[in-house]
Parts: C-alpha cells; structure tokens; sequence
C-alpha cells in the first residue's frame, strides 16, 4: 500500500542531483505542476533544506528527500524501493545527478579521474534507468537525461566531460528504441550555460571571474545564461505533455549553437 498524500492519479516523479542548481529547478517545476518529486541526491543539507521548502506545497503535491549516491547499484535499488513503498508507483524519473570539472587538457586528466566522472555522468544514468524500468513500463512513464549540449558540439578542454554527455545522448535514442515497445519514452534535455552554483563555482577558479561570467552570458543570441527554471519547465513539457516525443534531444541553449563565431583565441 501507498502510504503519504498520494492518490491512484497522482504521479510520481524521481529526480537525482535533486537538491540545488538544475535539478532543483526541475523539482521545483514538477511539484509546481502537481508532481509528487522524490529529491535523490548526496547532499543532505540542501536536500532537506529543499523538502522543506516543498513538501506538500501544493497538497497533495509536494517533495521528500533521500539521500542516495547513484554511483552505488544497492543505494539506487534502495532509493526505487522506497519511492515504490511510499507511493505505490513511478511515473518519470530525471536523471539529472553529474559533474562538470573544471578545465583541463588531455594530458592533464588521469584514466582514475576519467573512471569517476563516466560512472557518475553515465553509468548512474543506466544503473538508475535500469532499476527503474520494470516500474515505468507499468505506469507508461518516461525517462528525462540531462546531457548537455557540448556531448554534441565539443568544448575545449573539457575532452572527458564531453565524451560522457555525448555518451548519454547516445544512450538516451537506443533506449527510447528499445522501451517503445513497451509505452515508455525516454527523451533528454542538452542545456547550453544555465547560471547554476556550479557554473559560478567554475568560474571563480578562471583568472578573472567577471570577465568568464560576461562571456558566458554573451554566448547566447538571446543575451543571457538561462536558468534553473526554464529546464524544469523543459522536462515538466517532456514528461506530461510530449507524449509523441521519443528519442528526443532538446537544446535547452539560447541559440547558443547558431551562427558561425570566433574559434580561435585572441591573441
């Protein structure tokens, strides 16, 4: 039995890196739009700063918090079971939890490092789909990942990064083939620059932070970084209203990627 203010039609939704930036943002939109979001995520100060923020904001939607490291299986397998004893069904789960290091060339990457970054940007997306899916068939539900727009066009010195967005990408068309069959979509969102805490974290350690986060804000056509929000109100739109979208890579950019530019440094 379900257990909490959760009805038959109340759909329930899974989101990992759910405590701030991006998936907080996606958080905030699905219980904005009647969700009931399990926030998984490692940090549990912010989590549960952001389930009580939430927790049935909009009775009977609302948030709750466990804490769960997607780079371990049993932690994943724990995290669907509770979601299901609690409320009894699954309806979407965001695989949003991942890591942007700071900038680096080949050469100064280390194959440990490369390990770590793959099994949290991609192994925790096929791990948590994975345990997922026996649950999502039953509901017709959908995957959402969150990949990044790089995994398509490159960035420098971002080789690894690069490689596992574009790795979830991949993974998100092949799966939406396999699980058609079955009523389940799987669709992902590629933002461009989304002012995060992680985008400013990175930009303190450039030599001039103004300047990193100016050029960032003038890389889109629409002037400006997008926000938290906007990819919260993109998966809501995949998850509840797409419902012939499969296989589907959103550009979440600002037009980031039109147009020629300068690809050069200036000297």
């Amino acid at each position: 039995m379900a257990s909490g203010p959760c009805s038959e039609e109340k759909r329930v939704v899974v989101v990992t890196g759910g405590a701030r930036g991006i998936g907080a943002g996606i958080v905030r939109a699905f219980v904005e739009n009647g969700a009931i979001v399990v926030i998984c995520d490692r940090d549990e100060t912010s989590g549960r700063a952001l389930e009580k923020e939430l927790r049935w904001a909009r009775p009977p939607a609302g948030a709750v918090f466990i804490q769960c490291n997607v780079r371990r299986e049993g932690e994943v397998q724990a995290l669907i079971f509770e979601t299901l004893r609690r409320f009894g069904r699954l309806d979407c789960v965001v695989n949003n939890a991942g890591h942007h290091p700071p900038e680096e060339t080949l050469e100064e990457t280390s194959s440990g490092a490369f390990r770590e970054l793959l099994e949290l940007n991609l192994l925790a997306v096929y791990t948590v789909s994975k345990l997922a899916l026996p649950f999502l068939r039953q509901s017709r539900g959908s995957i959402i990942n969150i990949s990044s727009l790089v995994g398509a066009i490159g960035q420098r010195k971002a080789a690894a990064y690069v490689a596992t967005k574009g790795a979830v990408t991949a993974l998100t068309k092949a799966l939406a083939l396999d699980e058609s069959q079955h009523g389940v979509r799987v669709n992902c969102i590629s933002p461009g620059n989304i002012w995060t805490p992680l985008w400013e974290e990175l930009a303190a350690l450039t030599p001039d932070p103004s300047a990193t986060v100016r050029e960032g804000a003038r890389a889109q056509p629409l002037g400006r970084m997008g926000r938290p929000d906007e990819v919260g109100a993109a998966a809501v739109f995949l998850a509840f209203h797409a419902s012939f979208c499969t296989g589907v890579d959103l550009p979440l950019t600002g037009g980031a990627e039109l147009g020629y530019g300068c690809k050069m440094p200036v000297t």
